[in-house]
């Protein structure tokens, strides 16, 4: 079942989906975020400002060897773009917590960075990419939160420095030229291949490896919720074409 609108009767099959599942598994994108206004850094406004700003593209300037070879450049571009300390949870978020308590959803898997998941209470959540919400020390180890790094008072110029070693701090996010963990990774598939509904949201499955997960899904129901179409749709059980915190709030919250 294919539908562009969340009309009360598709409404009224997810949630009949849901409710003949005991096993939800959540695959997420930017498109969740988004709607708690944190801009996606890969859209054509998010391109054309980078390039314009600095001279180059997102995925140069978060790639392993720019951080490397241009740190000061990587963390205030890292900074101001991919940090949102006011962003809340959305209903999106919510309801996939409420899930998570009701014994419904028994994973999150995420390419998002933001923490979002976990400040709305969702327990079992494995983040493909990392978290901006966590960072390290590159020489001892040393973690430090997100306020440690944000503060100027700990950088040298943008570029944070450990309070034990004086060595250079890196967030806990996949750069480009990295590969995911393999535990997330493995967690992740794990999941999926024990789901027996996938609903994935707020993505156009393009950035791989992480859209590839979906593959290992065999389960009963494939359920996307996306403004716009994706590669998976004819394989969909039901697509909708709609916001992701709208459908989520109404067939779970509501």
């Amino acid at each position: 079942m294919k539908v562009d609108s969340t009309d009360e009767q598709t409404i009224k099959k997810l949630r009949g989906i849901i409710a003949g599942s005991s096993g939800i598994v959540f695959f997420g994108g930017a498109g969740v975020s988004t709607e708690s206004g944190v801009p996606d850094f890969r859209s054509e406004m998010g391109l054309y400002n980078a390039v314009q700003k600095y001279g180059h593209s997102p995925e140069t300037m978060l790639s392993y060897s720019f951080f490397m070879a241009e740190t000061e450049t990587f963390y205030d571009y890292y900074k101001n773009n991919l940090i949102h300390r006011s962003a809340a949870p959305n209903q999106a978020h919510k309801a996939l917590a409420r899930l998570e308590t009701d014994g419904k959803l028994k994973a999150v898997v995420t390419q998002n960075i933001d923490g979002l998941h976990q400040m709305a209470g969702s327990r079992r959540v494995f983040e493909l990419h990392g978290s901006v919400l966590r960072n390290y020390c590159m020489k001892c180890k040393r973690a430090y939160d997100l306020a440690y790094i944000m503060d100027p008072a700990n950088c040298s110029g943008s570029i944070p420095k450990c309070s034990a070693c004086g060595g250079l701090i890196r967030p806990d996010v996949v750069l480009y030229e990295e590969a995911l963990d393999e535990s997330v990774i493995a967690g992740s598939i794990h999941a999926i291949e024990n789901a027996d509904t996938l609903i994935v949201g707020g993505t156009s499955l393009v950035v791989y490896p992480a859209a590839g997960l979906i593959e290992y899904f065999a389960g009963r129901d494939l359920v996307l919720i996306n403004k716009s179409e994706t590669q998976y749709d004819r394989r969909a059980d039901l697509v909708i074409k709609d916001s992701i915190g709208e459908v989520l709030d109404r067939a779970v919250l509501e």
